[in-house]
């Protein structure tokens, strides 16, 4: 595992604490292949060649929509890894005759049919959840639900030890657990990689690029962009009308931007989430007006709930210039295909966690990347 606290890109299973099994849940299938190839060709090059460390499993729906979850082979000692995505609407079930599309809501059920199925035989259960469930529901407003907490609280309670998740909306839904083992990553080595190499003309010192955050709430992670670049930082405020409330929120009257000029300067902004896009829209017409040079926007979870017509419309009248986004959740094939959408790839990172925690190594070099970046900032300039 390439310059992760002296790691190769080799896996010994002989090394493991118990043999190693990954259960990719039905939305999360092509994601986990990718982590598997990653790790069956790091057993090949370590000398102990695994076939597979996928274990076969499924959900079956019976016709009137109630489900139950296969383990198809044994998992007796196995340290188990779950993968979930449950943002994938694309994943349908028959129910009734009609054809439904599976919420967040069923995934989560399908993750916990599957762990009961594991019957407390294996070694060690983890979760690997990059869209954490109920995550944008984080706290309490009056009488309301507190849907991840009480989420994180059931894995708990069915023996899950670990919790790996990405890029959470609000990380502090981990003190509903405090006892148990909860990963926040944030792939921003991936994201910056994948930045350079699809804009390789992109000039990163403060006369030229600047890091924007969309608004408070986000200022933490731009924060940390802004640092490891040596970059100025801008932010957005969010003005809401509090005294509504519009599909489950405060609508937003205005963006308010604080910080240096960012005219002639290309212009960097990270988000957790692109769901309707209407505020990154909004935010990227207001730095144009500002005269930004070129917009380039970034969200984990890119999923676009409203269709991409506007961001097709943004990119032709030049207002944005890409939009990366990452593989931890679904992408339509029409979003792949755009022009303008950059896809980061992140199996490789997940690939290093599991090995990790299945030798039970530190995984404090995975989780600061600072010098990764600064190696791939080091490169750049050198190439130059």
């Amino acid at each position: 595992m390439t310059k992760h606290a002296g790691f190769q890109d080799t896996f010994n299973p002989e090394e493991s604490v118990a043999p190693l099994g990954i259960i990719a849940t039905n939305g999360a299938k092509e994601l986990g292949e990718k982590i598997n190839a990653h790790l069956t060709r790091w057993a090949e090059a370590s000398g102990h060649p695994i076939d597979t460390f996928l274990v076969e499993s499924e959900c079956p729906r019976f016709s009137s929509g109630d489900g139950k979850g296969l383990i198809k082979q044994t998992i007796r000692g196995d340290d188990l890894f779950f993968l979930v995505d449950v943002g994938n609407y694309n994943c349908k079930y028959t129910m009734f005759g009609r054809e439904n599309s599976m919420s967040p809501d069923d995934h989560f059920q399908d993750l916990k049919r599957l762990i009961q199925a594991a019957s407390g035989k294996a070694h060690r259960i983890s979760v690997i959840m990059p869209m954490l469930y109920g995550s944008r529901q984080h706290r309490r407003s009056y009488r309301e639900s507190l849907d991840c907490a009480f989420a994180l609280q059931e894995l708990q309670n069915m023996g899950v030890e670990n919790i790996i998740t990405f890029d959470a909306h609000d990380p502090r839904v981990q003190n509903a657990i405090p006892l148990m083992g909860f990963d926040n990553v944030m792939p921003t080595y991936q994201v910056l990689k994948a930045l350079f190499n699809h804009v390789p003309d992109i000039i990163v010192d403060p006369d030229h690029f600047m890091i924007i955050s969309p608004d408070e709430g986000a200022l933490n992670r731009n924060m940390y962009y802004a640092s490891v670049l040596g970059v100025n930082l801008g932010m957005f405020y969010k003005r809401r009308d509090y005294s509504r409330i519009v599909n489950g929120r405060n609508p937003i009257v205005a963006h308010e931007y604080l910080g240096a000029s960012v005219e002639g300067k290309d212009v960097f902004i990270a988000d957790d989430i692109i769901s309707s896009g209407e505020s990154m829209m909004d935010i990227a017409y207001e730095l144009k007006k500002q005269k930004a040079k070129r917009i380039f926007a970034y969200s984990t979870y890119a999923i676009f709930t409203n269709g991409l017509e506007e961001f097709d419309k943004a990119y032709n009248d030049g207002i944005i210039s890409g939009v990366l986004g990452s593989n931890l959740t679904y992408r339509t094939e029409e979003l792949k295909q755009r022009e303008w959408f950059f896809e980061v790839d992140v199996s490789k990172y997940i690939a290093y966690f599991i090995a990790a925690i299945n030798r039970d190594i530190s995984i404090s070099a995975i989780l600061d990347p600072h010098e990764k970046i600064k190696a791939l900032l080091e490169k750049r300039n050198h190439n130059k």
